[in-house]
């Protein structure tokens, strides 16, 4: 069978994508290597290991729904946040989108509540952050929770599965590319299956895998940003004000000494820290969720720098993941986990000193020392940020405050792409999603997996306007 359309990754842009082509008759294959998700399990979180056990395909990172859907479920319907993509169809088409996308996840069972900041207490919080130099973004978002997003994301499988041919646990191994055009997919068993067009969205966790695509077809790219830092953990109290109003507060620092852009990336109020296990380059690495029935006692969030290199250097993954491994190995193969005032004071952490604190750790993580991981820079970055934080989230610069590391975000490349995310280099070809570097959250990746779907059917983004 030759279907109009093979769509690789089964994350919110090939998902959307996938619903969007499908309304219009088209035939779909989704191929993703990840599992459905009841299958979807980690083996730390069930309790079933204390360790990350480097499961073939991670169950916080791979699979249906993708990465940002089953790890924590926060929408953001903001334009201005998650991407690239207000760049590629302006910020008219970008609002209806969202709509659109946000509409569709309440019909497929996402919490109708949303949170948008606008009282005298935000405006206030804002003033106050703007006199020590932070950029507080407001936006309004929609949580809907790691265990409620699951049955969300069943429920989008269960519909699309008696519209269109879905591939779960398949390794999409490379394009076949006939004549300068994209025609179909390659596996890792050697079938190959044809399509008119084929849309890439692997997300964070297929960017490894995108890289090399993006290598061999010599796609152009447009920037290669790096996303390094660590996962800051505090108690509830620390954050509450601020999440009352905000649920997730979305800050932008540049540092004095340095002068690098650092962000506040995925709050989780009553959250808890989980690892991720990237099989590509056999590493760990930290994140963060949140879940609408089981609640813990602590509030964590990214801070995360962002540096964008330039030529001759060519691989930002690589240095992300290089400094991952750094990590990875003085912790035995997990992720570490550090004081802020032993980070300070230039020396490891300890279980003894953490347990006299005032938080307990939700994650499974070896005490260290962070300075031997992260360049002296990031350091600096990150706690001359966490001083400024000190502003409106009183205490989150104290010592007991937990920092794990680390935390990198594998959607480095931003590629070059045309008119309805197409390869300029290669008809037939679409990039969606956080992989292509065109998103950096669920809402923005479902929204370029309609634009991709749209541009293949010959449909107008935007409808007509009065």
């Amino acid at each position: 069978m030759v279907y109009d359309v093979i769509i690789v990754g089964a994350g919110p842009a090939g998902i959307f994508a996938a619903m969007e082509l499908v309304r219009h008759g088209k035939s779909v294959l989704i191929a993703d290597k990840g599992k459905l998700v009841e299958e979807r399990q980690c083996p730390i979180t069930n309790g079933r290991s204390s360790v990350c056990v480097n499961c073939d395909s991670c169950s916080v990172v791979s699979g249906w729904g993708g990465a940002g859907s089953a790890s924590d479920g926060k929408l953001t319907l903001t334009t201005g946040f998650g991407g690239n993509l207000e760049e590629n169809i302006g910020e008219i088409a970008l609002e209806e989108l969202i709509e659109m996308v946000d509409r569709m996840f309440v019909e497929y069972g996402a919490d109708p509540k949303f949170y948008e900041p606008g009282s005298d207490v935000t405006s206030a919080t804002i003033r106050k952050a703007a006199s020590v130099g932070l950029k507080i973004l407001p936006a309004r978002i929609r949580h809907i929770g790691t265990d409620a997003s699951r049955k969300v994301l069943n429920n989008m499988y269960e519909d699309l599965k008696q519209q269109c041919d879905i591939r779960m646990n398949t390794t999409v191994e490379d394009l076949v590319i006939e004549n300068g055009r994209a025609v179909g997919v390659r596996l890792a068993d050697g079938a190959v299956l044809r399509a008119g067009h084929v849309i890439v969205a692997p997300g964070r966790e297929g960017a490894p895998w995108l890289d090399t695509l993006v290598t061999k077809l010599n796609i152009p790219i447009a920037s290669m940003p790096v996303d390094i830092g660590i996962r800051v953990e505090v108690p509830d109290s620390i954050c509450e004000d601020l999440t009352k109003h905000f649920y997730e507060v979305k800050c932008l620092y540049n540092t004095p000494t340095f002068d690098d852009r650092c962000r506040t990336f995925c709050m989780n109020p009553s959250g808890f820290v989980v690892h991720e296990y990237n099989k590509a380059h056999d590493l760990v690495t930290v994140n963060g969720h949140s879940l609408k029935t089981v609640k813990s006692k602590n509030t964590n969030f990214a801070i995360l720098v962002t540096k964008n290199f330039t030529q001759p250097f060519t691989d930002p993954i690589g240095y992300a993941t290089h400094i991952a491994k750094l990590a990875n190995m003085l912790a035995g193969g997990g992720i570490l986990l550090q004081r802020l005032g032993d980070l300070r004071d230039g020396r490891r952490s300890t279980w003894s000193r953490i347990e006299r604190g005032m938080i307990i750790p939700t994650a499974k993580a070896e005490p260290g020392d962070l300075s031997l991981v992260l360049p002296h820079r990031y350091l600096t970055d990150i706690v001359e940020f966490l001083d400024a934080l000190n502003a409106i989230m009183p205490g989150v610069n104290q010592n007991d405050t937990l920092l794990y590391g680390v935390e990198i975000k594998l959607y480095s490349l931003r590629l070059k792409l045309g008119e309805g995310l197409r390869v300029p280099v290669i008809d037939g070809l679409h990039m969606a999603g956080d992989g292509a570097g065109v998103s950096r959250g669920i809402i923005q990746a479902a929204a370029s997996g309609v634009v991709a779907a749209r541009a293949i059917l010959g449909e107008p983004l935007v409808t007509a306007r009065e």
